[in-house]
């Protein structure tokens, strides 16, 4: 089991007396992408949600690299390396891109901020080539590639991104996948809830694919990817 960061035990969560996830368990291992795919209304922000602490679990549990997680607060999962990124622009618009990484590193007191603030820079040179300009002025692309650099101003062992290419233009979420992979290869463990469910699958180790709030197919993203019922159902054949 070391080589597990996050296992979700028949977890059961939703919104008001309605339980939108219904005893779904995943297990995600360490350094890997991880894909969640399936039509519009399945849960899969849902479970991010519940994953992060923005929902009470009704069942089950959720445990994050040894620690049970299951409904702390989203500033205690914060603490302990996951990190969230929501669907649809979460910046800080009236601020400029520095400013809005330094609100990245807000729970954080050591001295080091500054110096990995350079460090994400030099990961994604759009952010110094636009560090004075604010946030709300950038590009959809840009702006999310912003949401991932501040993400890692708090060195998460695990992000997870909903809907990273949500509104962008191809050649954009073409970029925006690349930095992807250019974070999980330094070594942080990503799990994302895509729409762009082949170019998701194309780049993740393992996927899962919900349905109704329960898992349908898990598998490799190969695997996922060349399964007859997945293409049929949820890849346009």
């Amino acid at each position: 089991m070391d080589d597990v960061i996050l296992e979700i035990r028949d977890y059961v969560t939703g919104y008001n007396e309605i339980d939108i996830i219904k005893g779904v368990s995943v297990q995600i291992k360490r350094r890997e992408i991880a894909c969640v795919i399936g039509p519009n209304g399945a849960g899969k922000s849902t479970l991010f949600k519940g994953i992060f602490g923005l929902l009470k679990a009704r069942n089950g549990s959720n445990h994050f690299d040894g620690s049970d997680i299951t409904n702390l607060s989203p500033s205690e999962i914060l603490r302990k390396g996951l990190s969230y990124v929501p669907q649809g622009r979460c910046n800080f618009p009236a601020m400029n891109v520095r400013e809005n990484l330094e609100m990245g590193a807000f729970t954080r007191n050591d001295d080091k901020v500054v110096s990995d603030i350079a460090e994400v820079m030099n990961k994604f040179p759009v952010l110094r080539e636009k560090e004075n300009e604010m946030a709300g002025n950038l590009s959809g692309g840009e702006q999310q590639i912003l949401e991932m650099g501040r993400a890692l101003l708090l060195h998460p062992k695990l992000i997870l991104l909903d809907e990273p290419s949500l509104g962008l233009a191809p050649k954009v979420t073409e970029l925006v996948f690349e930095k992807i992979n250019d974070i999980n290869v330094d070594g942080t463990t990503i799990l994302i809830v895509e729409q762009n469910a082949k170019r998701a699958l194309s780049i993740s180790h393992h996927a899962i694919v919900l349905e109704l709030g329960k898992k349908r197919f898990e598998g490799t993203g190969e695997e996922i990817m060349q399964n007859e019922q997945v293409k049929r159902l949820y890849l346009g054949g």
